[in-house]
């Protein structure tokens, strides 16, 4: 028979994507929550997780199972609470972001969904946010939109930035080879590094690098600084730094949501993000 510690122990998982994070979270030793998986896909007579040395997945029995796991622990967190007030459910919604998203977009993003739900933003890559949202894992993903999918809230283009001071910053726009003998930061979470990597190669620029970093604040912060130029979207530009123009060089972004679709129709029937947030950039 099936009991809740299963339950909550399969939910751990799924939810950590990592054995060793539930057993953490859940108090007790990886072994005992090993053998607990182990008997509950022996209960439900399937595979529930693919487990491999880097990752945990949930496989296709285990993605339909989900969402009635959740029901589950929901019915026994109220009758947990029956008769001594309502304790509300937390999270109602996993929201993931994208790390380069800027914080005071992701601020206008979380604002009006904290008059309706009890929010934990979780952060990941663009293809580990698609995953974690096919598996159930998050409810929503604020993400890089391809053509015709989800529901957009803004774009902006990707800029070189200098620093205030460099010989370069009133330019306007300048060609590829004018930044031949420029010293580089990479933001490595940058969506098109490869990209930029591959246009200014065609350019026969091969830039130095004085920085590579995940985190854009850092990256930002060293363009203001001196040390370096670099590549980003418009919104990550901070005081110290300018936005130049390269010719030829035209990406760009659109950022929207991703949700799955009990809570895209709860959106729309709260009348959240009818339009764009914030200006097309």
């Amino acid at each position: 028979m099936i009991k809740r510690h299963h339950i909550r122990q399969f939910l751990g998982v799924a939810d950590a994507g990592s054995f060793v994070q539930a057993a953490a979270r859940l108090h007790i030793t990886q072994p005992s929550l090993s053998a607990g998986i182990a008997e509950l896909e022996r209960l439900v007579g399937t595979r529930l997780f693919v487990r491999n040395r880097r990752l945990v997945r949930l496989t296709e029995a285990g993605g339909t199972f989900l969402p009635i796991a959740r029901d589950l622990e929901r019915g026994f967190r109220a009758a947990d609470s029956f008769g001594r007030g309502v304790v509300p459910d937390w999270p109602t919604l996993r929201l993931g972001t994208i790390r380069t998203i800027a914080a005071g977009d992701l601020r206008r993003v979380v604002e009006p969904l904290l008059g309706a739900y009890g929010v934990e933003v979780i952060e990941g890559s663009d293809h580990d946010l698609r995953g974690n949202l096919a598996n159930g894992r998050i409810a929503c993903a604020l993400t890089l939109l391809r053509d015709g999918e989800g529901a957009p809230l803004w774009e902006e283009p990707y800029r070189m930035f200098v620093p205030a001071g460099h010989r370069l910053a009133q330019a306007g726009e300048v060609a590829p080879e004018d930044l031949a003998s420029e010293i580089m930061i990479a933001r490595r979470a940058c969506e098109v590094l490869e990209d930029t990597s591959r246009f200014f190669t065609s350019a026969g620029v091969r830039p130095r690098f004085a920085l590579r970093s995940e985190s854009d604040e850092r990256c930002m912060a060293m363009v203001a600084a001196g040390l370096g130029i670099t590549t980003a979207p418009v919104s990550l530009e901070i005081a110290g730094t300018v936005a130049i123009d390269v010719a030829g060089y035209a990406f760009s972004r659109r950022i929207g949501l991703l949700c799955d679709p009990a809570l895209a129709q709860d959106l729309a029937t709260r009348g959240l993000f009818d339009g764009p947030i914030g200006k097309v950039r």
